[in-house]
């Protein structure tokens, strides 16, 4: 792949645009806002999103979505879930035919309960085998830092997403692939759930047995629900499943944990949102999806049906720890 267009300029977006550049990939950067597109092109530097950061002379900014997608054999996707679709179908009549398109977004839909993969064909109208996604414990801060990290390329294509690794790979960006889309999808969206549970224990004041616990419950709910859906239970075990989820669950640098703890310490979804600057944390919206699906699957998920408790009906977290501790006792595997 020579050239890749990337549309989203936000944090992960312009990350995952400069990963590209690196490695040696021409790319076009979409920005919504031009004032960004226009800083970009002029200085090298995303100061709303990626401060800081200086960015490759072969990586270009355009506000203009059909410049952006003009040739690209690769369109990577980089803007939130929940508005995935909404920007794709106003973007679909300028994909180029049998691009590989690229989902970045970490989320189950609202409404529909499609993974973003789902969402990417079904507005798309491509095959299967011409979607991917990125997965794994990618924090944009330190990846644009050039800290080491790894990551996962899932497209049941093999050859597309070997494409893909090559594409992004550099001596600090280590890509693997994977078969297992739906596997690694629904790491990448649940790992947001149960890192807002570890932040709210951190704003209550417990310690690291707590953290662990939630960790390790959290993935067990996960893979449940994987299964349930067809996933190869390896993947929880790998970058997409635990790394993911350790990294989001452990770091400040995490919207989810962090946004998490100012619930914990007793601020409401509006007051955390707006000591955010107005983001919402991914997994306040994917918490309400992830417990539809696992109900309408069966699944035991009281994690994220706790977490979704406390965003959206109200409940005290220290109400939550409560009635997680005093759930009906079991074997750890069921």
């Amino acid at each position: 792949m020579e050239r890749v267009a990337v549309m989203g300029a936000g944090s992960w977006g312009t990350t995952f645009a400069k990963v590209l550049a690196d490695a040696g990939t021409d790319v076009v950067l979409w920005a919504r806002r031009a004032e960004v597109a226009d800083e970009i092109t002029r200085s090298r530097v995303n100061s709303d999103y990626l401060p800081g950061t200086k960015l490759p002379a072969n990586l270009v900014a355009t506000h203009d979505p059909e410049k952006a997608l003009d040739g690209a054999q690769a369109v990577v996707l980089g803007v939130p879930s929940q508005t995935l679709r909404t920007n794709l179908a106003e973007w679909r009549p300028l994909l180029p035919a049998g691009a590989t398109l690229v989902s970045l977004a970490k989320g189950v839909e609202l409404g529909t309960l499609k993974r973003m993969s789902e969402v990417v064909r079904e507005v798309a109208d491509v095959p299967e085998d011409q979607v991917a996604v990125v997965s794994g414990p990618n924090l944009a801060k330190e990846i644009a830092a050039e800290q080491p990290t790894a990551t996962v390329i899932a497209c049941i294509d093999h050859d597309r997403a070997v494409d893909l690794q090559h594409a992004c790979s550099t001596p600090y960006f280590r890509p693997y692939t994977n078969v297992d889309v739906v596997g690694c999808e629904l790491g990448g969206a649940c790992k947001n759930v149960i890192a807002l549970a570890c932040g709210m224990a951190a704003g209550l004041g417990f310690g690291d047995n707590t953290m662990a616990s939630i960790i390790t419950r959290g993935l067990a709910e996960t893979a449940r629900l994987g299964a349930a859906l067809g996933a190869d239970p390896l993947t929880f075990a790998g970058l997409a499943g635990l790394g993911d989820l350790v990294a989001t669950c452990a770091s400040p640098l995490s919207r989810n944990r962090s946004f998490g703890e100012r619930l914990g310490r007793g601020d409401t979804v509006a007051q955390a949102q707006e000591a955010a600057h107005g983001q919402v944390a991914e997994g306040v919206k994917s918490c309400s999806s992830i417990r539809e699906l696992a109900a309408r699957l069966g699944v035991d998920m009281p994690i994220t049906d706790g977490v979704h408790r406390v965003c959206h009906e109200g409940l005290d977290p220290r109400l939550l720890t409560a009635a997680l501790l005093e759930r009906e006792r079991k074997a750890e595997r069921q």
